[in-house]
C-alpha cells in the first residue's frame, strides 16, 4: 500500500479563521482562537495521521504589513510556509476581496503546487454573496480549486480534507505516527494563558504581552506550572494584575480549566507579572521567545 505525506500550509489575512480550521482538521485545540487580529504569532504544526497518510498542517500568522520587529518576525513564519509546502490552503472570508500583501498574492497565483482556496464563514452570508465570491476568487486565482466552507460549523471541512489527501505526494511519514504537534508542552501553556489575556484586556495590552513558562513539573496526578506574563511598561503591569489582583486571578482560573482539559489531569498554575521593556523591538528578546530564528 502506498503512503502519502506532506506539508499543508494555511495562509490568509488576520481573522479569516485559520486557527479554527486547523483545530477542526486536527480535532484538538492547538491554535488559540479569539476575535482579535494577530492571535497567532508562531507557526504551529498540527499532525493528522491515517493508515496510509500523514497530513502536516501549518497555521501561520495572518498576513499584515509589519509595524515593529515582532510583526516582521511573524511574517518570516508566513514566508517560510511557502518554502516547504506540498499543498497551499489560501483562506479568505466571505465578502473579502484581496490579500493585504500583493507579493504574497502573486506567489499564490504562480504557485507550482496544488492551491485550495477556501471561502470561509459562509454561514454569515447568503447564496447571492457566495455566488459572487465563488466567481470573484475563481477569476482572481485561476490556478486554485475553490471550496466554500464554515470552519466554525464544520461545514465542508471533511470534503477539503479528502481533497488534501488526494493531492498529497507519495512519501513516508515525516513524524512519528502518535505525534500531534511539533511544539513542546510549555508552548501550549503559554498560548492558553495568552488567549485569556487576549479575551479580557483591551487596546494595546494583549499585543504587549509575552508568556514564559519557567517551571513545568508533571507528577502522577497533577502538573505544577509557573508562568510569567511579560509586559513592556509598568502601567501595563498594574492593568494585568487589576484591583486587588482580581484581573490576574480571573486569567489564572480560566487558563487552569483549559489546561486541565488539554493535559487531561489536575493543574496547579502560578502566574506572575514582570516588566520587560520594549521586548517587541529587541532582537535578543525576540530570539529568546522563539522569534527571529533565521
Amino acid at each position: 500500500m502506498s503512503h502519502k505525506a506532506g506539508f499543508v500550509n494555511i495562509i490568509g489575512n488576520p481573522n479569516v479563521g485559520k486557527s479554527t480550521l486547523m483545530n477542526a482538521f486536527v480535532g484538538e485545540r492547538l491554535s488559540i482562537i479569539t476575535s482579535k487580529a494577530q492571535t497567532t504569532r508562531h507557526r504551529i504544526l498540527g499532525i493528522v495521521n491515517g493508515e496510509d497518510f500523514q497530513v502536516v498542517l501549518s497555521d501561520t500568522p495572518g498576513i499584515i504589513k509589519p509595524a515593529y520587529e515582532l510583526q516582521a518576525s511573524m511574517m518570516d513564519f508566513v514566508k517560510s510556509a511557502f518554502e516547504d509546502a506540498d499543498v497551499l490552503l489560501y483562506l479568505v472570508e466571505l465578502g473579502e476581496k484581496e490579500l493585504k500583501d500583493e507579493a504574497f498574492f502573486t506567489k499564490i497565483r504562480n504557485a507550482k503546487i496544488p492551491v485550495l482556496l477556501l471561502i470561509n464563514k459562509i454561514d454569515k452570508g447568503n447564496e447571492e454573496l457566495l455566488g459572487a465570491a465563488l466567481q470573484l476568487w475563481s477569476e482572481k486565482v485561476p490556478n486554485a480549486e475553490v471550496f466554500a466552507i464554515s470552519a466554525l460549523e464544520n461545514f465542508g471541512v471533511e470534503e477539503v480534507f479528502k481533497r488534501i489527501i488526494e493531492v498529497l505526494p507519495d512519501s513516508p511519514p515525516f513524524y512519528p505516527k502518535d505525534q500531534l504537534t511539533d511544539k513542546p508542552e510549555r508552548f501550549f501553556v503559554n498560548e492558553i494563558v495568552r488567549e485569556k489575556i487576549l479575551m479580557h484586556y483591551k487596546k494595546e495590552i494583549p499585543y504587549s504581552v509575552e508568556i514564559e513558562t519557567e517551571e513545568f513539573f508533571e507528577e502522577d496526578t497533577i502538573i505544577r506550572m509557573r508562568s510569567v506574563i511579560m509586559v513592556e511598561r509598568d502601567s501595563q503591569k498594574g492593568i494585568i494584575i487589576g484591583h486587588k489582583g482580581t484581573a490576574l486571578k480571573r486569567v489564572g482560573v480560566e487558563a487552569r480549566k483549559d489546561l486541565e482539559k488539554f493535559f487531561g489531569k489536575q493543574v496547579h498554575l502560578e502566574l506572575y507579572v514582570k516588566v520587560n521593556k520594549n521586548w517587541r523591538s529587541d532582537q535578543k528578546q525576540l530570539r529568546r521567545f522563539g522569534y527571529n530564528q533565521k
